[in-house]
């Protein structure tokens, strides 16, 4: 049972709430991509769930909405960029990430999923470089087809780095293992552009409005999230590398201490799984320390971070969590 009454340090309000809690650490592969979940009743208990991998993509959506049932909602979360720079939404003509992400693959933007092979190919219709591990390619080769010269303005806000933050690799640059951009193509495609497009309640934060504004009956409200925010939310026990399993196993004290402290029930198989130090691996690690951050929101113990200006809520969107 998990008591919802705000502690005196609480000083955020994120009301009315969700009754499902979905998180979904991203990859390229689909080995890469884990999940977790967490269910929160009406009386406030609060059942977290063992994670697991991320399957039937075209139906995600649906099955969470269908989870959360006619009176209830949903947040789902993916560890997903879910925006674009405002640099290039102004050479492209965007006005509204949302309304972009319908038209992918259609029209004129057709070819958008499609990975460029040479330089040459890059447009702004057609944006990810490079397709293969071949010689030669080079960042350089991207920042002259988007007409810059340096990295920053291919990033938006949230993705700069400073006070704490290290800077993230570009959305559209495909190659080496901190890039981002072949996930981000799965998972707007096969998942949210395919519900958008298929209509239901389906909500983006921070694109349709405040977090809690979203949480109609019925609705499924999608915000990005970035597991690695979250260590630093659970600071007893700051983690070493998250892909050694002792040093998952000692940042697992701090989950289940907050864990405990919050009264979240935990079911057996997630309770083995921090105890062990996760035994699947950093990516099923990630996807449950995602969910307990995503928890805090839903609890009113971090704020979510809703951003004041207006390209961050119609263009590059925000990190659910992160201060704006």
């Amino acid at each position: 049972m998990i008591d919802l009454r705000l502690s005196e340090s609480s000083c955020f309000c994120v009301s009315p709430k969700p009754n499902v809690v979905y998180h979904a650490d991203w990859g390229s592969k689909e080995e890469k991509r884990w999940c977790a979940r967490a269910t929160l009743g009406t009386v406030g208990n609060c059942t977290a769930f063992a994670p697991k991998l991320v399957d039937n993509l075209g139906s995600l959506i649906g099955q969470l909405r269908m989870e959360a049932g006619e009176t209830g909602c949903a947040l789902a979360g993916f560890d997903l960029l879910i925006g674009v720079p405002a640099f290039y939404a102004k050479r492209a003509g965007i006005a509204s990430f949302r309304t972009l992400l319908k038209r992918l693959g259609h029209r004129k933007w057709k070819g958008f999923y499609s990975v460029c092979d040479k330089p040459d190919q890059i447009s702004v219709h057609r944006p990810f470089y490079p397709k293969d591990k071949f010689k030669g390619r080079r960042k350089d080769d991207l920042f002259r087809g988007r007409g810059v010269s340096s990295l920053e303005p291919l990033l938006r806000r949230c993705e700069r780095g400073g006070n704490g933050h290290k800077q993230a690799c570009c959305l559209f640059w495909t190659l080496g293992g901190n890039q981002v951009g072949k996930a981000a193509v799965i998972g707007w495609r096969d998942v949210l552009a395919s519900a958008l497009r298929n209509g239901g309640a389906v909500s983006l934060w921070p694109y349709d409005g405040p977090l809690p504004s979203l949480f109609v009956p019925g609705s499924v409200v999608v915000a990005e999230t970035y597991p690695a925010e979250c260590y630093g939310w659970f600071p007893n026990d700051p983690l070493g590398s998250k892909r050694n399993q002792d040093d998952r196993k000692k940042f697992g004290t701090s989950l289940l201490r907050w864990s405990g402290a919050e009264k979240v029930t935990l079911e057996d198989g997630l309770r083995k799984e921090i105890h062990a130090g996760f035994s699947q691996g950093d990516d099923a690690f990630d996807a449950v320390v995602g969910l307990f951050g995503m928890l805090k929101v839903c609890l009113s113990q971090r704020s979510p971070g809703e951003p004041n200006e207006p390209i961050i809520r119609e263009i590059e969107g925000w990190i659910l969590g992160r201060e704006s």
